[in-house]
């Protein structure tokens, strides 16, 4: 007993450091501000998840879970991990969980100190990861693997793919960004159509 509850603290620190930056590196409004998220956690047999706000994990499943159309607004990785099969990002989400927020949705592969200093990095590897929620963004590490993208507002936000990019549409990569941040790609960026 006294291990699961060591186990939820630690877990609650790690998700206060993740969700810390939601507030920082959205910038889609210029009057952005950093808020205090009050967050639930849970314990499953297998792996903890932040309830309601986030999804902190290592374990493939539940992130797979929480990118797809019942997951939540933000997934975050902590440590590295590997999808034996294709993974899509499904679903519209708003930032924060809020309906109110912009549609925004976020993988974060990295974590951070209480001053919102990156201080690790993490690298999810998957065949292809399909992406059709809008306003996806990934947030520093690497993805190992394809990325296919089926909606508008794709950025890449100092994180690395290596492997190519793809567009259903021109207008998707139009509305893309794959540089922000010193992002970059190692294959190829095209459009399918």
């Amino acid at each position: 007993m006294l291990s699961k509850k060591l186990a939820l603290v630690g877990l609650a620190g790690v998700a206060t450091l993740v969700l810390g930056a939601c507030g920082a590196d959205n910038d889609t409004s210029s009057d952005s501000t950093s808020t205090s998220e009050t967050t639930e956690v849970s314990s499953t047999s297998s792996s903890a998840e932040v309830v309601s706000t986030a999804s902190i994990s290592d374990d493939p499943a539940v992130l797979e879970a929480a990118l797809s159309a019942d997951g939540n607004w933000l997934i975050a990785a902590t440590s590295d991990v590997t999808f034996e099969s294709d993974v899509t990002v499904a679903g519209e989400f708003h930032d924060k969980g809020e309906e109110s927020g912009d549609i925004y949705r976020k993988l974060a592969l990295y974590s951070q100190d209480a001053d919102r200093n990156v201080t690790a990095e993490y690298t999810i590897t998957v065949p292809t990861l399909t992406v059709e929620s809008e306003n996806f963004n990934i947030v520093h590490g690497t993805v190992k693997g394809d990325i296919v993208v089926k909606a508008n507002g794709f950025v890449l936000d100092g994180a690395t793919v290596e492997g190519n990019v793809v567009f259903e549409t021109q207008e998707y990569q139009d509305s893309a960004d794959v540089t922000k941040n010193d992002s970059s790609v190692t294959g190829t960026v095209t459009v399918s159509e």
